[in-house]
């Protein structure tokens, strides 16, 4: 048994033995300490560690624990949205204790513990965080400002390049290229900004061989531009940018010939396609911890409020709020695409049907905020071909834009996440 698996199940047990037994029970204080020495054996090999829960997935650092696929703690974890445990220094035995009796009291309602004083709200403990997998772009070695840019050309065809490259890497065995990857986000949010103002260059499919690549880019795009039209900030912003990027890596574990076959799937056929957020998160962890968010977005991309969609939930939660973000996103270009088995909808048609499937499909507000956006912003969606140039703005100089581009900056009402 490897050390984290030994943490978790230790940890396991102390939380087992609060439910069972009173607060004076020795096996009480002796599942606690067990707990305790194996997270402080643990940090002998590693100060900080990180354990993500996602569904019934645990990842230690950037490995899947394929040993604890029916960890029950799991479960209770991410219904309690917990999707993080993290010890950032060496762990202090009363935070430890402290944590026990937090934890347990989150993930068991009902269960309280007479004799432990209850922490201050918005206290935190020195070597020990925990919660939801936050929308962070703060990472010390991902997502960093980018230089500013000016007078460059975008036609967006080495960003696709690029996109091609990755999922080809990823589809060989080989992990996800981070530094490419942010490469992309940054000419994107450079190709989109101009000064003050903004665009949104969305590529056109000309080859149905190309829409891994143009979708990849085009929602990368759109939920960006729908994250600053929120009020969201310029990393966060990225980070959603970056999730909107690797959503559907784990469709690289999908048979090409079910991906490009003309018709619709068989069932046996949608029972491979449905397992690709499960394999894209796992893709995405392994490779690159930093991309949490992205992880998260590709594990829910494709759930749906009350427990639908895939993959199925073993409990009814509320997905991520970025995974909201690009679930609008995604939809809307998807249906903006011909593909081989339809044609594209038009881009009132597509906004239609997300204003008919808000408050079921997508999330309400959301869904309301990014019609709200494609409508108001009609202008200065700028539909580009391959090859077909994007100037970003020069210092001192005017943004060359297509006649049908506006260069006014409506915001949006910015919205509290939850």
């Amino acid at each position: 048994m490897t050390d984290p698996i030994r943490f978790l199940n230790a940890f396991g047990k102390s939380l087992s033995a609060m439910a069972l037994y009173g607060p004076t029970h020795p096996a009480r204080a002796k599942s606690a300490q067990l707990a305790f020495e194996a997270v402080q054996e643990l940090q002998r090999s590693e100060l900080v560690l990180k354990f993500s829960f996602l569904g019934d997935e645990v990842v230690f650092q950037n490995r899947h624990l394929r040993e604890l696929k029916d960890w029950e703690w799991c479960e209770r974890f991410t219904r309690s949205g917990i999707q993080r445990m993290e010890f950032v220094c060496a762990v202090i035995r009363e935070e430890f204790d402290d944590f026990l009796y937090t934890i347990m009291a989150e993930v068991t309602p009902g269960w309280r513990d007479p004799r432990h004083t209850q922490r201050h709200e918005g206290s935190e403990y020195t070597s020990i965080k925990y919660g939801a997998i936050g929308v962070r772009g703060d990472a010390e070695q991902f997502l960093t400002d980018p230089l500013p840019i000016m007078g460059m050309s975008f036609p967006l065809d080495e960003e696709a390049e690029t996109i091609g490259m990755i999922y080809g890497e990823v589809e060989a065995g080989r992990p996800l290229p981070a530094g490419e990857i942010e490469a992309v986000v940054a000419s994107l949010s450079v190709a989109m900004h101009g000064d003050s103002e903004i665009l949104m260059p969305l590529l056109q499919l000309k080859e149905f061989d190309q829409y891994t690549t143009a979708h990849a880019l085009n929602v990368s795009v759109l939920v960006m531009g729908l994250s600053e039209f929120l009020g969201l900030g310029s990393r966060d912003t990225r980070a959603i940018g970056v999730a909107g990027l690797l959503r559907d890596v784990g469709m690289t574990k999908v048979p090409k010939d079910i991906v490009s076959k003309a018709g619709p799937p068989t069932d046996e056929e949608w029972d491979v396609i449905r397992q690709h957020p499960v394999e894209g998160a796992r893709i995405i962890l392994m490779s690159e911890p930093q991309l949490d968010v992205a992880a998260v977005v590709a594990y829910e991309h494709h759930m749906l409020p009350g427990g639908q969609g895939y993959p199925t939930p073993h409990f009814e939660r509320e997905c991520h709020y970025a995974s909201k973000l690009v679930q609008v996103c995604d939809c809307y270009d998807a249906l903006r695409t011909r593909r081989f088995h339809r044609g594209a909808w038009t881009p009132e048609s597509a906004l239609r049907y997300v204003e008919d499937k808000a408050g079921t499909v997508f999330d309400a507000d959301i869904a309301k905020a990014f019609v709200t956006m494609m409508r108001r912003w009609e202008r200065r969606i700028i539909p580009l071909e391959e090859g077909q140039p994007l100037l970003a703005r020069a210092a001192g100089e005017q943004l060359p834009v297509p006649a049908h581009a506006s260069l006014m900056t409506p915001r949006g009402t910015p919205i509290v996440r939850t």
